[in-house]
């Protein structure tokens, strides 16, 4: 542009952008990622049963690479098994790679009501099924079906997201604890306590994490406690009574386990010291039943070192109840053995984070699944390879160390030889990343960095990559480059992992809203080259490649008079100075009438 004085003459003509420097773009979609086409995919429409349609249909937009949506659980158990073989044959014919994503179930089995083994149960089934189901589409190779890690499990709200490498834990805003026995959940913040006696202006504060502990520590404090109290008013009972007819309780207790009334010949006041001496001596068969259901849930939830202690204490209440106990004797050593267990060092971890509890659910649900399919099919080069996913942030086990957690885990559930099981499990078991999904780590006051973080959290893991973008609050699906997921950050941190996993494109919101393909609109934001061969010109280029003399110098040289006296530019275009397509006068350019 020139200036002298206020008089500026700015560039007339700009043209496009050389596909010499492949890093421009005529857009602001490109993300700075760039991808060959051959590794992407595009999703069908999970709404419809009629899956063949929509491959059929998908197939025709120029992308090879199809992943069939079956996300809701009803819609595909409506889809027929003749499909997926009309699917399979589609797909071979047009040399299609295909993958899954398989309904989205709840892996944990929590309920409205709590938690459920029988639910659990079940979605290890429904897991099982959709392997079985998805190695129908290609019986003869390793079929990518991917899962969510949970479905619909709220998850703990964090304030800081830890490291890689995992020695600055993470810390919570708000954490969601679950209650292992039931299920039952309890929403954990951060608390300012006020006590008596202390500086009021500066109040002690409790972390999500503390008041967890003070979860655990009331909740078995309060249930020591209830024993504590009804094996008192029972022992108090046995001293009162037990004495007045003690040369007669044995025989009494023998005649009654004969089916003989045991009161037959007593008089009133033995009657009714008897019957207090028998209930209080029931009362106390209820307090050692509860206190062993207690040491039982103290040895399962243990650590190893209270699991130590508490082998001591059984040792110890064997030698205190010696090898025929009366009531009395039962009574104090089940005494003994609840003030240890009272200990606050005994305290088992009854409550933890619901992402300790999801993580011990779901990976025993897909490991097992993964297992099962495993003894059906037996060769692991025709076994459909499980990808697990992380569901939108927010959401129970949506982190990279959540993911990272799950997939580990699943792996080591065994359903074979030890060895023989690692061996194919780090086959057949892996992750999906979802770029779009830890994007909305950004509703929570994260930014890029703890979003790049949490893939290489992940990274190692990685086997497949689904591609949707969003402003980091809805989870919402747009082509990569119209949100501000840091698409090129993160696949730098995937690395070799993410050159070589199938990347696949999902954008369902651009589907609804704008009513047309987002392939186009996804190469460019993905700067994929043109050509199969890897060289420019690339998407990133393609509004600038389209542009037309027009846009440019208009009509400026006189065509008409080429065209009187004749230059040889018949083939030129009318704006730089070729002939019109029509006939023309030299003047009014209409036909000689």
């Amino acid at each position: 542009m020139a200036e002298k004085g206020d008089y500026k003459i700015e560039s007339i003509y700009q043209g496009g952008y050389s596909t010499l420097d492949p890093n421009k773009a005529y857009s602001n979609s490109f993300t700075g990622y760039r991808t060959n086409v051959s590794s992407l995919g595009i999703t069908t429409n999970p709404a419809t049963a009629n899956q063949i349609k929509e491959v059929s249909d998908k197939l025709s937009g120029g992308l090879k690479n199809i992943e069939v949506e079956f996300l809701s659980p009803e819609i595909f158990d409506s889809i027929p098994k003749q499909q997926l073989t009309e699917i399979k044959q589609l797909s071979k014919l047009l040399g299609s790679e295909v993958s899954v994503h398989a309904p989205v179930i709840d892996t944990v089995g929590m309920t409205r009501e709590g938690y459920s083994e029988v639910n659990r149960e079940l979605a290890e089934r429904r897991v099982t099924d959709a392997l079985l189901r998805s190695h129908e589409l290609n019986p003869d190779g390793n079929i990518p079906v991917n899962f969510h890690t949970v479905e619909g499990i709220p998850g703990s709200e964090w304030k800081t997201l830890g490291d890689v490498e995992g020695k600055k834990p993470r810390e919570a805003r708000r954490l969601i604890g679950v209650d292992r026995d039931t299920g039952k959940m309890i929403p954990l913040e951060l608390e300012k306590k006020y006590y008596p006696g202390t500086d009021l202006s500066e109040p002690e504060i409790y972390t999500p994490e503390r008041n967890l502990k003070v979860a655990n520590d009331t909740d078995w404090d309060n249930k020591l406690s209830q024993l504590f109290f009804n094996k008192e008013r029972a022992d108090e009972i046995l001293r009162q009574n037990a004495p007045m007819i003690e040369h007669l309780y044995k025989d009494l207790k023998q005649r009654e386990e004969k089916g003989l009334d045991p009161l037959k010949g007593l008089d009133p006041v033995q009657q009714t010291v008897y019957l207090k001496a028998r209930d209080a001596e029931n009362y106390l068969d209820d307090v050692r039943r509860s206190a062993n259901a207690y040491f039982s849930k103290a040895y399962e939830y243990g650590t190893e070192d209270q699991r130590k202690r508490l082998r001591e204490i059984s040792e110890e209440f064997a030698e205190n109840i010696g090898s025929h106990p009366d009531a009395l004797t039962m009574s104090r050593a089940t005494g003994l053995m609840l003030n240890e267990l009272k200990d606050h060092r005994m305290t088992p971890e009854m409550f933890v984070p619901i992402e300790k509890f999801a993580l011990e659910k779901s990976s025993k649900t897909f490991g097992n699944a993964a297992f099962n399919v495993y003894n059906k099919i037996k060769d692991s080069n025709k076994i459909p390879l499980m990808l697990i996913e992380n569901p939108p942030a927010g959401f129970g086990l949506s982190t990279g160390e959540d993911l990272r957690n799950v997939v580990e885990r699943a792996t080591k559930e065994k359903g074979m030889g030890q060895r023989e099981a690692e061996r194919v499990a780090e086959k057949l078991i892996g992750a999906t990343w979802d770029v779009g999904h830890i994007n909305m780590l950004r509703k929570q006051g994260f930014t890029d960095k703890e979003i790049i973080t949490e893939t290489e959290k992940v990274a190692p893991f990685v086997k497949h990559v689904h591609l949707s973008d969003n402003f980091g609050f809805e989870h919402t699906e747009l082509p990569m480059g119209m949100g501000n997921v840091p698409m090129k950050e993160i696949m730098a941190k995937l690395g070799q992992k993410g050159f070589e996993a199938k990347k696949i494109i999902e954008a369902g919101t651009w589907w609804q809203q704008m009513k047309s393909s987002p392939i186009k609109e996804a190469l460019e934001g993905l700067g994929s080259p043109m050509y199969s061969s890897g060289l420019g010109p690339y998407w990133n280029q393609s509004l600038g490649l389209q542009q037309g003399y027009f846009s440019g110098y208009g009509m400026m040289l006189p065509s008409n008079n080429y065209q009187t006296f004749g230059a040889g530019f018949s083939q030129l275009p009318q704006e730089l100075g070729g002939e019109i397509q029509r006939g023309a006068g030299r003047f009014s350019q209409r036909g000689m009438e």
